[in-house]
């Protein structure tokens, strides 16, 4: 399993600041599978994960998040495709 696969929001800026991994922690995810808090699959069936303090969601669940916001909010295209653009790390 490609360490990309799990994004883990916590132990990037932890490294970034150069702390320590907390104990029972760790930055190895070879082997862990993750389950979507939200639609339950695991990681090794959607793109990515994105792992948080106690919960999980996959991709495909942000995306639904994300059009759900968009529609029932009203953006505006611009907007909805910058936010878009941002969550894939897409730059003009």
């Amino acid at each position: 399993m490609s360490d990309d696969k799990v994004v883990r929001l916590g132990s990037k800026r932890r490294e970034h600041r150069g702390e320590e991994t907390p104990k029972g922690e760790t930055n190895d995810s070879e082997d862990e599978v993750l389950y979507c808090s939200f639609c339950k699959r695991p990681n090794t069936q959607v793109i990515k994960m994105v792992q948080g303090p106690g919960v999980n969601i996959c991709s495909e669940c942000t995306m639904i998040a994300v059009q759900y916001l968009i529609l029932n909010d009203r953006m505006l295209s611009a907007e909805a495709q910058m936010i878009l653009d941002a969550f894939w790390g897409k730059s003009k």
